[in-house]
């Protein structure tokens, strides 16, 4: 055989090896959906909703893959470094995908060039909290109050660089307020003191302020989403920041699906799909609203993509002003 012979006989066999591989039905094998976050939260809540709806709905084996640290860090780089080929994904969130690459000063990933983003699954508010027996009664009350004496209020936060600390940043900017941040290492000490009037105010997530909010222990002021939140009868009638003087005030935690930059687009698409199919079912929609979560809208994978960066771009802004930095 001559070398031309020899050339066009090794494209041939070129090209039904793509050809096979072009007609391997995909997913061939278990999918991984990695949770950057330990078992038995948020995070890991939605992560289990959506795995097993997929499971049940388009017949997809997807099995959970929790790694937790770093703020979601450690769950992520694993996701960005994977194989893109359609068996690794994993559910990124506003921390590690929008806040911690301004809060860490050195990232294993780059949120915006190291993912194919695939679907917005869901967001949650925080909530402005005080004690039941606080004599606040508004965020009126509380923007004078701190006005007539600054620093006077004192805000407990479940850690530095969390949406609800932000979401405080953000208030005191708007409001031309300063408070006292008193951080604490989670939600739930941070409650604590609450309840014990040892802080004044907690913008809490609505996990932790749910429970909180029936006991009759706390009253909730507002809610920092864009919108009320009224799927949850406890917070439905609370107004937003945005509407009690503050136009555009937007500080949620969300949740979304991404795969490693340079997955197939035509696996993307049809996960985007099958998610989009998911977040319409009444009965997702009813569990996410247990916790005072809300399913995302009907979005591309462009779409989240652009979220992404614009919180991105929101965060990080918020972050370098008030100067925040890990403990």
């Amino acid at each position: 055989m001559n070398r031309r012979h020899s050339l066009l006989a090794g494209a041939a066999i070129a090209l039904l090896a793509c050809s096979s591989f072009a007609q391997t039905p995909w997913p061939a094998k278990p999918i991984k959906l990695v949770v950057p976050f330990p078992p038995g939260g948020g995070t890991d809540f939605v992560a289990r909703l959506v795995a097993e709806k997929l499971s049940t709905q388009a017949g997809w084996v997807v099995v959970i893959d929790n790694k937790p640290g770093a703020g979601g860090n450690i769950g992520l780089d694993a996701v960005a470094k994977a194989a893109p080929d359609g068996y690794t994904i994993g559910l990124g969130q506003t921390a590690n995908l929008a806040i911690n690459p301004a809060l860490y000063a050195k990232m294993p990933f780059d949120p915006l060039k190291d993912f194919a983003p695939i679907a917005s699954v869901a967001s949650q508010p925080v909530v402005l909290l005080v004690n039941a027996s606080s004599p606040y009664k508004t965020l009126a009350d509380v923007v004078a109050a701190s006005k007539a004496k600054p620093e006077s209020l004192r805000i407990g936060l479940a850690g530095n660089g969390t949406v609800g600390h932000l979401a405080g940043e953000m208030l005191e900017r708007r409001a031309a307020i300063q408070v006292l941040n008193v951080p604490y290492k989670g939600a739930g000490p941070a409650m604590t003191d609450l309840l014990g009037n040892q802080v004044d105010l907690n913008f809490a997530n609505t996990p932790v302020a749910i429970p909180q909010l029936v006991g009759g222990k706390v009253r909730a002021l507002a809610i920092s989403s864009s919108q009320r939140l009224k799927s949850v009868p406890q917070l439905a009638a609370v107004p937003t920041v945005a509407e009690l003087g503050y136009p555009g005030f937007d500080a949620i935690t969300w949740t979304g699906l991404v795969a490693p930059a340079g997955t197939p687009p035509a696996v993307v698409e049809r996960i985007n799909t099958e998610v989009q199919k998911i977040l319409k079912r009444p009965d997702v929609i009813e569990k996410l609203a247990l916790e005072g979560s809300t399913a995302a809208a009907e979005g591309t994978p462009k779409q989240f993509a652009d979220y992404i960066r614009s919180e991105h771009q929101k965060w990080g802004a918020l972050i370098r002003e008030a100067n925040i930095k890990l403990d």
